[in-house]
Formats: structure tokens, C-alpha cells, sequence
């Protein structure tokens, strides 16, 4: 069920070389919907369009800032959505919980609901010093 217009969503996004796996969850915590998109601008279009459909993009969690997921996060900053970078569960949280991207995507977003994930990924467009 999609939240109202003045509620703020989380996006949790498990990156990868080929696809993006995207999970919005509504201000309570309510998972609204999963989506796979290419890792392409024309996904990263999409995903963004999904999104907003369901509501106010508060933050985004995204796994691999740095490496797969750059592009993602670079785009959705330009478009002035607060990036957190999240962390990969380790592997036993992954073996407990089970192994789906899906899952991994909610739980970048319960992460920086939550508050456990704070770090503000590096913008990647500046001099290295």
C-alpha cells in the first residue's frame, strides 16, 4: 500500500555490477515494495520514478558507494536525496536471516531507520588530497 504524500520513505538499494534490488520502506517501517532495476541511468531512472510514487524519499541506504554502487549514489545526490552508506551484513547475520538481495536491500533500509548506519559515502567528483 502506498504512504500518503506527507509521509517519508526509506530506500534501502543492494548494489551490483548488472542489476540494483531496491526495497522502500514507509516512516513506521512497513515494507511498500521491492524493485530490480539494470544498473544503468535508465534503471537508476526507474528506481528513482518508483520511489517517489510511493511517497517523500527521506534518506537512501546503499551498499557499495564505492565500487558498484557509485553511479546510483552520485545520481540520486544530484537529485537531492540524502545518501547513508551501509554496510553488507556479514556473513553469519546473511546465513541466519537467508540470502536474497531482496532482503539485503530491506535491511540497508531498516539500518539507517534505525540509525546503525550513518556514514555519508565520499562524492567521488573532488581532487584526491
Amino acid at each position: 500500500m502506498p504512504s500518503s504524500s506527507n509521509t517519508s520513505d526509506t530506500l534501502g538499494v543492494d548494489t551490483h555490477a548488472d542489476v540494483h534490488v531496491a526495497a522502500a520502506l514507509d516512516q513506521f517501517g512497513r515494507r511498500l515494495g521491492t524493485l530490480t532495476v539494470p544498473s544503468t541511468p535508465q534503471g537508476c531512472v526507474c528506481l528513482e520514478s518508483w520511489a517517489t510514487n510511493m511517497g517523500a524519499i527521506e534518506q537512501i541506504g546503499l551498499e557499495g558507494t564505492g565500487c558498484v554502487g557509485a553511479g546510483l549514489s552520485r545520481w540520486m545526490r544530484q537529485r537531492g536525496h540524502r545518501i547513508v552508506e551501509v554496510n553488507r551484513p556479514d556473513r553469519q547475520t546473511r546465513r541466519r536471516r537467508g540470502k536474497s538481495d531482496a532482503v539485503d536491500a530491506e535491511a540497508a533500509a531498516r539500518a539507517v531507520q534505525a540509525g546503525t548506519a550513518t556514514a555519508v559515502p565520499k562524492t567521488g567528483d573532488g581532487a584526491v588530497g
